[in-house]
């Protein structure tokens, strides 16, 4: 169909871009491996950034300097300026489509502070700052009549080469969780918004199952670049059987940081990467971390922070009104991505990326709290604008019915491997690995031993293989794609890390603890 805009996730990113998109004239169609509602976005709990006032001397100028400062100095000062700037128009946009933001008594937006901000400019909807944002976005997609196509695992990229070698994408494979059946979908333009690639973690990921950097893999198959794979940002406050987020709100609002002792180690409301590193310290000399939001009393906590206390009591069986909460650093936010121009654009013609799946070059080394939703909105919108406009300018779409018969024939041999070896304790293990040796703190040979693994299983990938072999709701087909992805983008973000002999923000080398001018650029991968 001409000027057919598909834009793959559903999370905060792609609704933004859909949106735009059909804005702007394209006719767009959302495919997503879960349900809208379900996106890693209804994770964000702290909220949003924006100078809205220059209320304690806050300005956007501040803004600019807490993310590039944030950043280790690997952030893209322009960009980063853009971002801010636009931010009080997201707001507003936001304010303007429904999200229902906590408010002061003067009826405007409330804000609160994060880590590493010079103010309070966090504008929040109580501590479900990112779900009430997904479930707006949501709703006006729906009531624009937008085409979602929900349970559909993305494949790979369908390219096309023009006389002189350039690429460009036509259209996409995905498979239909419920059929079974690869699908094939045509395109003027693609954008990617499928989120990071943290859970390679594991159990140590505060993020869902599915952020399996699906949409990163298949880009890189497709000829598109990453860069920055080995900044992984570890949140300081997850649960610690779980791994449930507890939103670093419930520090901004005073709460305290105790070790065993019941001592206070560090400056709470410090960067992300300072406060894990000092946690990461404390629990290496055999002490147990609790997070303490007790004195902020019951009328706080019910109003402000309800979800926090609800996931304390469900996940940990603690109660924050009389109780401390145990907790751990785990992997939170991937810096890295997929890498795009000014436009959005990869080096694929027609193919975009925007969110986390993506590096703007804006979060360098260590994002900022509260910049996460900020940049989906304002880089969504610019995705979806240009994508629109892209698609307009394409004339006819390529036939691609012919391209079924060879995706059905891959997964066909995958059935086929032999499962001598079972794929979910690998998963596993490269998990384990993954947080004891590429972590919050490194060191090179470790990381040389972890690769030498994840090489291995790779290599070793046909003994692996699905023992379900029917086609309805193959949960253990889509599940083995998915650690094939994370082992691909495993393996680059160990040549990444190792490759990087110095400390930057969340990069932490324990053998190279001094941050070098000669690294302050970012990692490409071809």
């Amino acid at each position: 169909m001409k000027n057919r805009v598909i834009v793959l996730g559903a999370g905060g990113a792609g609704l933004v871009a859909a949106l735009n998109a059909y804005e702007n004239g394209a006719a767009v169609t959302i495919i997503t491996k879960e349900y809208p509602t379900r996106s890693q976005t209804c994770m964000a709990q702290g909220g949003i950034n924006a100078v809205l006032s220059k209320q304690k001397g806050d300005s956007i100028e501040r803004h600019v300097e807490d993310t590039v400062k944030s950043s280790n100095a690997l952030a893209d000062e322009k960009k980063v300026r853009y971002m801010c700037e636009q931010a009080p128009k997201a707001l507003e946009w936001l304010d303007g489509i429904g999200v229902p933001f906590s408010r002061t008594k003067e009826s405007k937006i409330a804000q609160r502070k994060l880590g590493g901000a010079y103010a309070p400019r966090a504008c929040y909807a109580e501590d479900y700052t990112g779900l009430k944002i997904l479930h707006t976005l949501y709703d006006n997609c729906i009531a624009k009549d937008i085409e979602i196509l929900t349970q559909r695992y993305l494949l790979d990229f369908i390219t096309q080469a023009d006389d002189n070698n350039k690429k460009s994408v036509c259209g996409v494979s995905v498979l239909n969780k419920k059929s079974g059946e690869v699908e094939i979908y045509e395109a003027s333009s693609i954008i990617i918004a499928t989120g990071g690639y943290s859970r390679i973690y594991h159990k140590y990921s505060t993020n869902s199952s599915s952020s399996t950097g699906d949409g990163i893999a298949a880009a890189l198959r497709a000829g598109a670049k990453a860069s920055g794979m080995e900044f992984i940002q570890f949140h300081p406050t997850a649960l610690k059987n779980s791994s449930i987020l507890i939103s670093e709100s419930a520090r901004g609002a005073g709460g305290y940081l105790l070790n065993s002792k019941k001592e206070r180690f560090t400056n709470e409301l410090a960067p992300r990467d300072e406060v894990s590193k000092a946690i990461d310290d404390e629990i290496k000399k055999g002490e147990d971390i609790y997070l303490d939001i007790r004195h902020l009393g019951k009328e706080f906590i019910e109003k402000e922070l309800p979800q926090e206390a609800k996931l304390a009591k469900l996940y940990e069986n603690k109660d924050p009104l009389f109780e401390l909460l145990p907790i751990k650093p785990a992997a939170h936010y991937t810096m890295g991505g997929i890498e795009v121009d000014d436009n959005l654009s990869t080096c694929i013609d027609g193919l975009f990326a925007v969110g986390e799946c993506a590096n703007h070059r804006v979060h360098g080394a260590n994002r900022l709290g509260g910049n996460s939703l900020l940049e989906l909105v304002v880089f969504g919108k610019k995705c979806g604008e240009n994508a629109a406009k892209y698609a307009s300018g394409i004339d006819k779409v390529k036939d691609l019915s012919k391209q079924k018969s060879l995706f059905e024939k891959e997964l066909s041999k995958i059935k086929e491997f032999t499962c001598e070896v079972n794929f979910y304790e690998k998963y596993e293990e490269i998990g384990e690995l993954f947080y004891r040796n590429v972590g919050i703190k490194r060191e090179k040979k470790s990381m040389e031993s972890v690769l030498e693994k994840v090489v291995r299983i790779k290599e070793n990938l046909h003994k692996a293989g699905v023992s379900d072999k029917s086609k309805i709701y193959n949960t253990n087909l889509i599940e083995f794609l998915e650690f094939k992805n994370m082992l691909e983008l495993g393996e680059l973000i160990l040549l990444s890390a190792i490759s990087r002999e110095e400390s930057r923000g969340a990069h932490f080398r324990v053998d190279a603890p001094d941050t070098k001018e000669k690294f302050a650029s970012h990692t490409v991968i071809d």
